[in-house]
């Protein structure tokens, strides 16, 4: 149902393994993640994680509507906020980074755990599509303020009003994700991204990705007021010693690439 494996140092994969039905979030699963992730980020020898669904057809196609017709208390999920029913919430309240490898559909909750990502890699097979409006619910896992914030309200709107599927190469266009990648280059490239950002320093990736998105929910003002007292309390542990070895391996890093 979840599989999770550390190929390398600092790194570790984060399967969503339900490809039978779509990789869809039974609750099993949603309890399942939320509790791999608290321990990878609890785990002293991850400092990156890479989420991803089995097979190429799809990243997860959200809630197991086959499970909800079931259920008459099922709905309740779509509005929970406690991170092991609420996936998306799971995936935000990781300290360390998150990169999303889409594999195929990210359908509606689907779309909502990948918006909760860091960063977003997708195959040409990955499509996304916000179908909230066409089952008749409304999103609880964030989407309606996180889709316009990464691409602005129209387009937003575009999506999330007529319910269709938004290609992988449009995705790219719009801002949405941060590069498109043949299938079989997919987990090669989210495991490359995952291990140069592994060789930053743990603290330092925890603490950069705090002030990043403590930050972006904020105005402009207040965000520069979090940079500069933040900034001042870490950078006051800074040594000489410790920037000058630093620089030699930023100037090393910088002639092999």
């Amino acid at each position: 149902m979840l599989l999770v494996e550390k190929p390398s140092d600092g790194v570790a994969v984060v399967t969503l393994n339900r490809p039978e039905a779509m990789n869809a979030l039974s609750k099993a699963l949603r309890a399942a993640l939320q509790q791999a992730i608290a321990e990878l980020d609890a785990d002293p020898d991850v400092r990156v994680i890479v989420l991803t669904g089995a097979g190429e057809r799809a990243f997860t196609a959200g809630l197991d509507l086959k499970e909800l017709s079931t259920d008459p208390l099922g709905m309740g999920a779509a509005n929970a906020t406690d991170p092991a029913e609420n996936p998306a919430r799971a995936v935000l309240s990781c300290s360390k980074p998150i990169i999303g490898a889409i594999n195929g559909v990210a359908i509606t909750g689907g779309f909502e755990v990948a918006l909760a990502c860091d960063v977003l890699l997708c195959s040409t097979n990955a499509r996304f599509a916000d179908t909230h409006a066409r089952v008749g619910i409304t999103p609880g896992w964030g989407l309606s303020q996180k889709l316009s914030r990464c691409i602005g309200p129209y387009r937003a709107k575009e999506l999330s009003l007529t319910g269709n599927f938004l290609s992988a190469q449009q995705a790219y266009d719009w801002g949405l994700v941060n590069r498109v990648v043949a299938p079989e280059e997919l987990m090669p490239a989210a495991l490359k991204l995952a291990g140069e950002m592994a060789s930053i320093e743990a603290d330092m990736l925890v603490t950069y990705k705090a002030m990043i998105d403590d930050g972006y929910a904020a105005t402009l003002g207040e965000g520069l007021e979090l940079e500069h007292q933040r900034s001042v309390v870490h950078n006051r542990e800074v040594t000489p010693e410790m920037v000058a070895a630093r620089r030699e391996k930023v100037q090393a890093r910088g002639r092999t690439q």
